[in-house]
């Protein structure tokens, strides 16, 4: 992946469906002469919390697959145990939220598997390599990658950065295909309700 050029880098940026949506991000630009971390090290530089909240993920994930089969009967189970998931949630969520630091944060514009365009009142030169956390309320969730300036684009007072994810683990770029998806699912929705209103 560190072989790739910067036009295949922005090919892959741009492979992902990507979803209009403010998420916060922390964004700490590596020191000059540090790279990238090998993949085999990414959890190891990962805060513990991030760590936590992937594999809580991945045992909801698995614990509630079978109960699928079981149909009408397991309906009440399934209920019962949603509940319960939303409460580790809302703790997990409580949790991470306390890794969000304010003097890095800013706010994506958009973001997809592939990377993500952040807004921001400083420029960054393209290459620069970045840790990343970003911050998904909706999925309780949080990611830690590393990522690197592809483009840099003033926009009126601001500039818009991408990020292309050159350091990411395959669950947690599946997480952020997944929240894209659900999210523009739920727009999708709001918008439909909204113009149902309109038409009464």
């Amino acid at each position: 992946m560190d072989t790739l050029t910067l036009e295949q880098k922005q090919a892959q940026f741009d492979e992902y469906f990507m979803i209009a949506h403010a998420l916060n991000v922390n964004i700490v630009p590596l020191k000059d002469g540090d790279g990238l971390p090998a993949i085999s090290e990414l959890e190891d530089r990962m805060p513990y919390a991030f760590r936590i909240a992937s594999e809580m993920a991945d045992i909801e994930t698995k614990a509630l697959r079978p109960l699928r089969q079981l149909g009408d009967h397991a309906q009440a189970l399934t209920d019962f145990l949603n509940h319960q998931s939303r409460k580790i949630d809302l703790i997990m969520s409580f949790v991470l939220h306390q890794q969000d630091d304010e003097k890095h944060r800013l706010q994506t514009v958009k973001f997809g598997g592939g990377g993500m365009l952040v807004s921001s009142s400083e420029a960054m030169e393209v290459g620069t390599l970045a840790e990343i956390k970003v911050f998904i309320d909706e999925e309780a969730a949080a990611i830690f990658c590393f990522g690197e300036v592809i483009a840099c684009q003033q926009v009126g007072n601001d500039y818009h950065i991408a990020f292309f994810f050159n350091r990411i683990r395959e669950q947690d770029q599946e997480l952020l295909v997944r929240a894209s998806l659900h999210l523009q699912s739920q727009q999708l929705r709001k918008r439909a309700q909204e113009a149902k209103d309109n038409n009464e």
